[in-house]
């Protein structure tokens, strides 16, 4: 169902976040590319921003790619700071203010040769987007114009300039999708309003909702009632948040959704010796839990294989273990994939062994093919997706459970045959329509609303 029959709200709609380069950070690229495919599908001209200090012509490459990959209608669409400061520095040169740089700091001159921009390079700090050391806008003729207060400074700059020289008198409405930008956007003076999605668990080790607070999390907690409105992508977020923290932020539970296919193969269909994994290889996906999984199967069904996709820090770990216990060809990493769909039709199960989700999108990504799931019920995410069926939940770490749950979907035909049926109709459930007509009657509220900071 498409979201053009919606009456869309008289605002203009900005996204931004950090980077958005294609396979680097899996989920959160797609599902930020996504919210934006979809505000446009409703009639919501959003416009993506970007901050990261990359070349003009890697970042043209980027955008070539999304379109290509049918991510992104036009290139122009996916703006970036530093390609418009390159492009046209007058306004950054009107920003800035009197001052020189810090002469105790080294520089990162953009572009390389007749800088208009150098960056101050803040080494072993892992709050240096809060810095305020001067970032220095040079003079055409390559004198120092000014200065800006920091990464903060320079990114207010950017929005300022693109609200100023819209020719648009609508109330703006700023999606950030980084926690790292909301803070730097708080103090705003600005009559933008602010809507601030969240992407991850805000939890550490062990992972349960008294679990210690990961430290952005505490600072951006800290400040997140200064934004018009707040997106979980779960009640149980929302929720174990106000338990602890309080409800003085305007909360709104608003879940990716998925397209299902119109009609998912059968069960008999499927290869039902094989599983399928669509992740980061990193140690919060606890791919090794996977592994000896498979082990096990392997040990009933010779034949079965497991595909996974993905890439990461945890590559030659998760190597050294397929060899160890033997897997080689049973367990195949098959790298980096930009499109989870086409790999989703023919397997007859994923498997989701992480420590922790924001959401879980490959689950809901295997839900609209009718691939049936079997996942830890962690926080945050994969038992609220699961909630109408299509999977399997085991408690979080029980390796013995996981694999026996594991078998019985591979080897149960009525059960397997019913999973399918179950996920199906589950996506269906979970429609981008009806999510994209949740958030278009978000940001209608907002932008009527007093602003918060």
């Amino acid at each position: 169902m498409s979201s053009k029959h919606l009456a869309a709200p008289a605002v203009r709609c900005f996204v931004l976040a950090s980077r958005l380069i294609p396979d680097l950070d899996g989920g959160f690229c797609r599902a930020v590319l996504g919210r934006a495919r979809d505000l446009l599908d409703a009639g919501i001209e959003a416009e993506l921003l970007t901050v990261d200090p990359g070349t003009v012509a890697d970042h043209d490459a980027h955008r070539a790619e999304f379109v290509r990959r049918g991510e992104l209608d036009r290139p122009e669409r996916l703006r970036n700071l530093f390609d418009e400061a390159v492009a046209d520095p007058s306004w950054l040169r009107a920003a800035a203010r009197p001052g020189e740089p810090d002469p105790s700091l080294e520089y990162r001159s953009i572009p390389e040769t007749a800088p208009i921009i150098e960056l101050p390079v803040i080494v072993g700090d892992p709050d240096w987007h809060l810095s305020t050391a001067p970032v220095v806008v040079r003079a055409a003729d390559g004198s120092v114009a000014g200065v800006l207060d920091g990464f903060g400074g320079l990114y207010r700059a950017w929005l300022d300039h693109i609200l100023a020289t819209t020719g648009d008198d609508r109330p703006s409405v700023v999606i950030i999708e980084a926690r790292q930008l909301g803070e730097l956007f708080v103090e705003w003076d600005s009559p933008a309003k602010l809507v601030h999605t969240t992407h991850t668990a805000h939890i550490g080790e062990p992972y349960t909702p008294d679990a210690p607070i990961l430290p952005l999390w505490q600072r951006w907690l800290d400040v997140a009632g200064a934004f018009d409105a707040v997106v979980w992508l779960t009640a149980a977020q929302r929720d174990d948040v106000i338990a602890r923290f309080g409800g003085d932020r305007i909360d709104e539970v608003l879940p990716f959704g998925v397209t299902a296919v119109a009609t998912p193969r059968r069960s008999e269909q499927r290869d039902r010796h094989r599983g399928v994994m669509v992740n980061r290889l990193a140690p919060g996906k606890r791919l090794d839990h996977a592994v000896r999984t498979w082990r096990r199967v392997v040990d009933q069904l010779p034949d079965a294989v497991l595909d996974i996709y993905g890439e990461g820090p945890s590559r030659p770990a998760i190597e050294a273990l397929i060899a160890e216990l033997g897997l080689t060809g049973r367990v195949i990493l098959h790298g980096q994939i930009s499109d989870p769909d086409t790999v989703l039709d023919d397997p007859a199960v994923l498997l989701l062994t992480t420590a922790f989700e924001g959401q879980g999108l490959a689950v809901l990504e295997a839900l609209a093919h009718g691939t049936p799931v079997v996942s830890y019920d962690v926080r945050y995410g994969p038992a609220e997706a699961l909630g109408d069926g299509g999977g399997v939940l085991i408690t979080s770490g029980d390796e013995s459970a996981f694999a026996d749950a594991v078998l019985r979907v591979l080897t149960d035909d009525e059960l397997h045959a019913r999973l399918v049926d179950e996920a199906h109709r589950a996506a269906q459930s979970r429609s981008r329509a009806a999510t994209t007509e949740a958030l278009v009657r978000l940001l209608a509220d907002v932008a009527e609303r007093p602003r918060r900071r």
